[in-house]
């Protein structure tokens, strides 16, 4: 049986950060827990740099960006603000999500096909900075399309609602929602897109979307550093690796 396909982890660190401004100072370190996860797997960090700097902080971003090997995936609304932090740092990545200061998280996917300017803009600057871009969207075809159209490379599929409906025990809305997801893979990978996913995954829904050949590579925070102040950061992340894969040999052993 031939290997299975790679997929990537990347280790979303903003509530370290959460932790340590709820008191202040420097403890816990978000860069720390990245250089921790990525010892234990990780292959790439996500850090969320919003507005009004809830969590991560400029001075993080910095020190990631300095300190990290793996490739640094910046979570950024498609501010001016936000564009200029990025072209200056020049992560690895960009993911453009919407953002609303009162929400506790990114609640949605982000509206593609309604903001086709502004956003093939924002698209062309950070391109044009050496930062691959990536669009936080729902697996519907029209803002699948609408992100081809913009010329981005990458969609990061919200699993958000599809985790809820696992969270409430409603299976039917769960069945509902992970065909949903399915579909739009494969949609975006026949339109040429590269397909990540995430938001709310936990170990469960992690070794399930792991299952499809089209998604190579999830994004995970919350779950990851929830889990990791009863088992340990290095534990957890080898247990996602662990599930990931698994989902991966499931996939390939379902192959026909």
């Amino acid at each position: 049986m031939p290997a299975p396909s790679p997929i990537r982890l990347g280790v979303n660190i903003d509530h370290v950060a959460t932790v340590r401004n709820a008191r202040g100072g420097r403890h816990p370190d978000p860069v720390k827990a990245a250089e921790i996860a990525i010892a234990a797997g990780a292959d790439g960090i996500t850090a969320h740099l919003r507005e009004d700097r809830r969590h991560i902080i400029d001075d993080d971003i910095l020190r990631l960006k300095g300190r990290i090997k793996t490739p640094l995936n910046l979570e950024m609304a498609a501010t001016r603000e936000m564009i200029e932090i990025a072209c200056a740092v020049r992560p690895h990545a960009a993911c453009l999500v919407p953002e609303r200061r009162e929400e506790r998280t990114t609640e949605g996917g982000l509206d593609v096909a309604g903001q086709r300017d502004t956003l093939r803009d924002a698209v062309q600057r950070l391109a044009d900075s050496g930062i691959r871009v990536s669009l936080f969207i729902a697996a519907d075809p029209e803002q699948i399309d609408a992100a081809v159209s913009v010329g981005a490379p990458v969609i990061e599929i919200h699993t958000g609602a599809w985790c809820d409906a696992l969270a409430a025990g409603n299976a039917a809305a769960a069945a509902d929602e992970f065909a949903r997801i399915v579909r739009g893979a494969a949609f975006a990978a026949g339109a040429g897109l590269e397909v990540h996913a995430g938001h709310g995954l936990d170990f469960l829904s992690a070794e399930e979307i792991a299952t499809l050949p089209q998604v190579v590579e999830l994004n995970i925070g919350h779950f990851l550093i929830s889990d990791a102040i009863f088992e340990g950061l290095d534990a957890t992340v080898r247990r996602m690796r662990g599930v990931m894969e698994r989902g991966r040999l499931r996939s390939e052993s379902a192959a026909p």
